[in-house]
């Protein structure tokens, strides 16, 4: 007998426009970072400091807003389907994906970076050969870890997070899940939901960003994995409370403007004259924007989904085009953000013109290659997407959220 589905009081569209527009905000952010001092793995001769703050405006959030609403997701398909279909299926859905893209997808990636950064002057097939064998030879401050799935970390780190949902699910039990669930909507009420997540995730980040910072290596990326899975965990937990959305709605006003306000306070600190400050001073200061980061992501999420509820809380063609459309696409798009820098280089164009072709080349370049896979079964499992195409029910959404993919 198949799991019976919570009931909701209605059907949660707006998360699918949620994960729809974070991951715009993902390719508008890549094609940022060519243009800004951070590392990454091309660079513009014209990166700067200067679009940094406004890279902070999505930076705190984005993922972590990413991996809530797939947590929301992930409780219905898992409720639906049980622990062990739920896992077999996300399995499929993001494993193969996974090592496709790291075989064909992401490889161009570290290919341009070399040619970039150590001036590797072989062919592509030369460093194909290189990049399965797992070569450990191109470095600088640090050496290039092959073969590599880089910003397909993402679909990793959801697989392993899905595992440990559906472990959980398999040992708790179904009355155990509940009572927790209960437990956390009750705990997070009124005001709490603003305040507790943003002491757990500045604590966090106080104590464990120094000793594992981001690397994305899965297996010493403590901080990510404390940060993340638990808000993965509380978004599986908060969709078992529906009464949650409509806390969120209410605060979206005053969760905007702690959001901007944070955003401002970090913006500034990183402006600031850090040189003419004493080293405890510095500390202390690090401490407090830690806080104002936590702050920042946790109340942009807060806003995001209230105002998504408000106003878009719709189903029609476009949700259910883009919602299918939107993993191929993310698989794609950094690879043609690197691929068509590096080509538009010696074109010498100015960095304002470069970046909104890259963007909208981006754009229209991912959504071709959506609509060539999923006219082709086989090619369909390989970006995501099921081997043949759902038929839609009139509804547009399984019971209790249009479920992102």
């Amino acid at each position: 007998m198949q799991p019976s589905v919570p009931a909701t009081s209605e059907r949660l569209y707006f998360l699918d426009w949620v994960r729809i527009l974070a991951f715009f905000v993902l390719i508008a952010y890549h094609v940022g970072m060519y243009y800004v001092s951070w590392d990454w793995h091309v660079k513009s001769p014209y990166a700067s400091e200067a679009a940094e703050p406004f890279m902070l405006l999505s930076s705190p959030w984005r993922l972590t807003l990413l991996f809530f609403v797939a947590g929301v997701a992930s409780h219905f398909m898992l409720a639906r389907l049980g622990p062990r279909m739920f896992l077999r299926r996300r399995s499929l859905r993001l494993l193969v994906p996974l090592l496709f893209g790291m075989l064909v997808i992401v490889p161009p990636q570290p290919y341009l970076e070399v040619v970039e950064k150590l001036g590797y002057t072989g062919d592509y097939l030369a460093f194909m050969r290189l990049y399965l064998a797992g070569y450990d030879g191109f470095c600088r401050e640090d050496c290039l870890s092959l073969p590599t799935w880089n910003h397909l970390w993402f679909v990793l780190y959801l697989w392993c997070y899905t595992a440990v949902l559906a472990a959980g699910a398999a040992l708790l039990g179904e009355l155990r899940i509940a009572a927790l669930a209960r437990r956390v909507g009750a705990l997070l009420d009124g005001w709490r939901l603003i305040v507790l997540p943003v002491v757990f995730l500045g604590l966090v980040r106080i104590l464990l960003l120094d000793r594992f910072p981001q690397d994305h290596s899965l297996t010493n990326d403590w901080y990510n994995h404390a940060t993340y899975l638990p808000i993965f965990v509380l978004g599986a937990l908060l969709a078992r409370t529906p009464r949650i959305w409509a806390t969120m709605t209410a605060q979206r006003w005053p969760a905007l403007c702690l959001a901007l306000a944070a955003w401002a306070g970090i913006a500034l600190w990183l402006l600031g004259p850090h040189e003419t400050m004493a080293p405890h001073d510095i500390e202390r200061w690090r401490t407090g924007m830690r806080f104002v980061y936590a702050l920042c992501a946790w109340s942009a999420i807060i806003a995001a989904c209230g105002f998504a509820r408000c106003h878009l809380n719709r189903d029609g063609p476009a949700r259910r085009y883009l919602t299918d459309a939107v993993f191929p696409v993310y698989i794609v798009h950094q690879t043609l953000i690197i691929t068509m820098a590096h080509a538009f280089k010696p074109l010498q164009l100015a960095p304002g013109l470069e970046a909104v072709l890259l963007m909208i080349l981006t754009a229209c370049g991912s959504f071709a290659l959506y609509e060539v896979v999923r006219r082709v079964p086989p090619m369909r499992p390989l970006f995501g997407l099921t081997r043949q195409a759902r038929a839609v029910r009139p509804s547009g959404s399984v019971t209790g959220t249009a479920v992102p993919q």
